[in-house]
């Protein structure tokens, strides 16, 4: 991965979307080596947890729909001159705290935004790795019909 400034808003979501999934001990973790670099964040949003409605895409039209409600727990920080935000699924305060610091660290490039970056690398072989193992496991589900005279 590369130290420098990801801007791009793909790039940007992407992050997001790995952080809100990666492993809580290694967010926390590399957040706590972006604060030995950074200092202090400044807290802007404190984690707080809530309800929104999951929407899924449905996989043979592809058409999206509504879930049903998850509990999320969100946190806005400034850390460094930028802004960082998570968004993860429960009620773990630390983590998503954790993680917003991991995208204002990101956001501002350097040697903490590549160690963000392989935690996010490492999160999509994670993820990668799960999927293939889950279909690996699945077995074909052959149909036979008999014929009634």
């Amino acid at each position: 991965m590369t130290s420098q400034t990801i801007s791009h808003p793909a790039q940007i979501e992407r992050r997001a979307e790995l952080l809100a999934v990666a492993d809580d001990v290694a967010v926390r973790a590399v957040a706590e080596l972006c604060l030995q670099r950074l200092g202090e964040p400044v807290i802007i949003t404190p984690p707080e947890s809530g309800i929104v409605m999951m929407q899924v895409r449905e996989p043979v039209v592809r058409e999206r729909f509504h879930l049903g409600e998850v509990v999320v727990t969100r946190a806005d920080v400034e850390l460094g001159g930028h802004r960082g935000w998570s968004m993860r699924q429960g009620t773990d305060r630390v983590a998503t705290l954790a993680a917003a610091i991991c995208d204002a660290a990101a956001r501002g490039g350097g040697e903490s935004a590549s160690q963000v970056e392989q935690l996010c690398a490492e999160t999509a072989r994670n993820i990668e790795r799960h999927e293939a193992d889950l279909a690996a496991s699945l077995q074909p589900t052959v149909v036979e019909f008999e014929e009634l005279d």
